[in-house]
């Protein structure tokens, strides 16, 4: 996979973490914030790796 791919599915990643940060906002169940905390980390997560490695790649 290329840098630029990478760096799409970071961009799409960060859509899905707005979209997931909205429900968050929406919520008045706290069992369910929580969850939706814990989405939004991994979701995190995932961008941190994916630029990670599109960073790794444009360096080799």
């Amino acid at each position: 996979m290329s840098a630029e791919d990478r760096l799409k599915n970071a961009e799409t990643l960060l859509d899905r973490l707005e979209q997931t940060r909205s429900r968050l906002e929406r919520t008045t169940d706290p069992d369910e914030a929580i969850e939706v905390l814990q989405e939004l980390a991994e979701i995190a997560k995932e961008v941190e790796s994916q630029l990670q490695q599109a960073k790794r790649e444009a360096e080799s």
